[in-house]
């Protein structure tokens, strides 16, 4: 029981925090990530780095656009079912969510903006990667691709 109210508080703070917001959030650090398909070509990308909880409850919110070769990269810190939505997101977004290994998992396609809907990893995954909506589908990145990054112990 204690459990279950703890959960309760959490997302109603989370869902606070984000209805707070009404501005995206500072620019974070970016550090290198690169996705190498099956085929073994390597899309080098900058991404943002969202490692705390406030940076992860905000995320892109209110970013008119994320760059080609840009994004956010959400760190989990270590497997955990990712669940996401897109409230106050104006931009469309591909969401690829990333096994320990660096493999990817799932891959939600152009989002929804605005939408409430969970977007829901299926499974533990150390990480979320938002690109810009068309990414996955330009760029031919497909579930079993590699995602090279140093939260995944294979930086490139």
């Amino acid at each position: 029981m204690i459990r279950r109210r703890s959960l309760v508080a959490s997302a109603l703070l989370f869902a606070t925090a984000a209805q707070a917001q009404t501005a995206p959030q500072a620019e974070l650090p970016k550090e290198k990530l690169v996705i190498v398909t099956r085929d073994g070509k390597r899309h080098d990308f900058n991404v943002e780095m969202a490692l705390t909880s406030d940076q992860q409850t905000i995320g892109l919110m209110f970013r008119p656009s994320v760059p080609a070769d840009g994004g956010m990269l959400f760190d989990w810190g270590t497997p955990r079912a990712s669940q996401m939505w897109m409230r106050n997101t104006i931009s469309s977004l591909d969401m690829l969510f990333i096994n320990e290994d660096g493999t990817v998992r799932t891959i939600a396609e152009r989002t929804v903006p605005q939408s409430l809907a969970t977007i829901d990893s299926r499974g533990p995954v150390r990480g979320t990667l938002e690109l810009a909506a068309g990414t996955a589908e330009r760029l031919d990145i497909r579930v079993g691709d590699k995602v090279l990054q140093r939260i995944f112990g294979n930086a490139p």
